[in-house]
């Protein structure tokens, strides 16, 4: 099959933002984590669009979908599956539970128990759930688009930093301007919403073959030591409790990977790294007591971090 990374991209870029306006950063994240085999967190406040971004990827894709509204009433067995007694045929039988997809929308993800925070573990890392002793792979490709409200603490659970770490980037939408939002309200106002008439631009193949082609892009050693000096700087920031871990080192260079693939480059520049550093790392970050009460964010800290190391070729 012939694959133009570029043009496959694009048709699901102008897709989306059939239904999500001005919001193309958010559009192209998601699309970056999708193509590099990630799971994507998108946290904002209620209203601009989280679902709507999630629903219209999925919409926008050739692939099975599902969808859960977390709540503290939601156990694990509702995640993973169970298996019960048939009485008519004496056997033991498996009943999916709602992660046997290929995208899955884990709505307020915060509003759900420890517990079922922690059985997407597996299925996140893996690709697999196991049930009673017996593991099953789930379809491919895979993955969870998660929302989350930040401004709320009454009855949410704070995702764990294990949990938090399998997320591939963070998302977050944002406001309108006045020009979007009158555009939002003209698409909406009418007799059909524009997400009722979206319809599928990509199959799994193509995703799965793009997939295949992140990891052919050319990473040289000097921007591997480029973001391996960015992950130790993390962890011994005075501001920072929690740095970056391994696994945060890797998807930063997968997701320059991506990068350089959409703009047609086989290698990577240390600029990709930069671009996506903030997206892939910043969630990953755990800021000590003292910078919390000083009002620091992760995000400042790290931009500080990437701002003040030398980048690999630059001219000082």
């Amino acid at each position: 099959m012939s694959l133009d990374p570029r043009n496959l991209v694009y048709t699901l870029k102008e897709n989306v933002r059939r239904v999500i306006v001005g919001k193309d950063e958010a559009i192209e994240l998601a699309l970056i984590a999708l193509i590099c085999k990630g799971h994507v967190l998108i946290e904002d406040v209620p209203g601009v669009g989280k679902t709507t971004l999630a629903a219209a990827l999925s919409r926008s894709l050739d692939c099975s979908f599902k969808r859960i509204q977390f709540t503290p009433d939601v156990t694990p067995s509702d995640v993973t599956g169970f298996t019960m007694y048939n009485m008519q045929t004496g056997d033991m039988e498996f009943k999916p539970g709602v992660v046997m997809t290929q995208i899955l929308l884990a709505d307020e993800i915060n509003r759900t128990s420890p517990k079922t925070q922690s059985s997407l573990l597996e299925v996140m890392e893996e690709g697999q759930v196991t049930v009673d002793g017996v593991t099953r792979r789930l379809p491919q490709p895979f993955m969870v688009l998660a929302t989350q409200n930040p401004i709320d603490f009454v009855g949410t659970y704070p995702l764990p930093e294990a949990q938090m770490d399998r997320f591939f980037l963070r998302i977050r939408i944002g406001y309108p301007s006045i020009e979007e939002e009158m555009d939002v309200l003209d698409r909406f106002s009418g007799s059909e919403s524009p997400m009722k008439t979206l319809q599928a631009v990509c199959g799994t193949d193509e995703i799965i073959a793009l997939q295949g082609a992140v990891g052919t892009v050319y990473c040289s050693r000097e921007v591997r030591s480029y973001v391996a000096t960015i992950a130790a700087a993390t962890r011994s920031h005075p501001a920072l409790q929690l740095g970056v871990s391994p696994r945060g080192a890797i998807a930063l260079i997968r997701a320059a990977q991506a990068v350089a693939m959409l703009f047609g480059r086989e290698y990577i520049l240390p600029d990709d790294v930069r671009k996506m550093a903030l997206h892939v790392l910043s969630h990953r970050l755990i800021l000590t007591s003292e910078a919390r009460m000083k009002g620091v964010s992760a995000e400042e800290v790290l931009r500080h971090i990437i701002d003040t190391l030398p980048v690999p070729g630059a001219k000082g």
